[in-house]
């Protein structure tokens, strides 16, 4: 059992959720990345993804799009967020995803990505656009280096696929709660409880809800009944929202107390 096996036990004994937080790494800059990180750790974040910058980021909205954009023309590559990982496990033990498109891990190798990414203090991986039928490479690879392998589950998934992603995904399974691409929403979908409901059928792993939540009032209706939830887009806009002031940490930190 990794950390986050260990957090998700931790919770389950306090009765509380999860709340795991998005941001794009290197977006503005990768000092910035790692002051947020170890400030989200220091309020509660339970879980931090952070996101590698990728050109066709297929998954996400246009605020993760222009996010990654941005990374990318600052050079933000995988040995970068590795030894960012890395500096920042030296303050804190909160885990750590990285949430990142096939193609970055391909090319960098799956063994050795697997590795890199253990021996840097990750936790998780999240690879949007590759479904475990043709990730068994990678998740061997993971498994090995004791990585957990997040996989999705969808609105439109099948029972046959419910049962397939809960006995492939280790850590939490990640439920995308509507049919679209990452972004804040004013509604969610109507059928969120009773999908959750459905998969905790087939599977006692946590279930955490991603894509659309964005706000404190969201936040409760997903605890409600998850046990998790992501939220992203709204706080890379929020970021963006911040680019230049002296205080950006300090004004990203109160926005996520008040969703959390």
């Amino acid at each position: 059992m990794n950390r986050i096996g260990r957090k998700f036990k931790e919770l389950k004994r306090q009765k509380r959720k999860a709340f795991i937080a998005f941001i794009t790494a290197g977006y503005p800059d990768l000092n910035t990345t790692q002051k947020l990180a170890i400030e989200f750790a220091n309020i509660g974040v339970d879980i931090l993804e952070l996101g590698v910058p990728f050109s066709d980021p297929m998954a996400d909205g246009p605020v993760i799009q222009e996010a990654s954009q941005a990374a990318l023309r600052n050079k933000v590559n995988l040995d970068n967020i590795l030894g960012l990982v890395k500096d920042v496990r030296k303050h804190t033990q909160m885990p750590l995803c990285l949430m990142t498109y096939y193609n970055p891990v391909f090319c960098f190798g799956e063994d050795k990505f697997a590795r890199k990414a253990a021996e840097a203090g990750v936790d998780g991986i999240i690879i949007p656009d590759m479904p475990p039928e043709e990730g068994k490479a990678f998740v061997r690879a993971a498994n090995k280096f004791k990585l957990d392998t997040i996989f999705f589950l969808a609105p439109t998934s099948t029972r046959q696929r419910i049962k397939l992603i809960s006995k492939a995904s280790r850590g939490f399974i990640y439920y995308v709660s509507l049919t679209g691409v990452t972004g804040p929403r004013q509604k969610l979908p109507a059928d969120i409880a009773d999908n959750i409901r459905i998969i905790k059928r087939h599977t006692d792993k946590p279930v955490c809800v991603g894509f659309g939540v964005s706000n404190p009032y969201q936040v409760r209706q997903v605890h409600r009944f998850a046990d998790g939830v992501i939220i992203g887009s709204a706080i890379v806009k929020k970021i963006k929202e911040n680019i230049g002031r002296r205080d950006l940490v300090r004004r990203i930190s109160n926005f996520v107390r008040t969703l959390k």
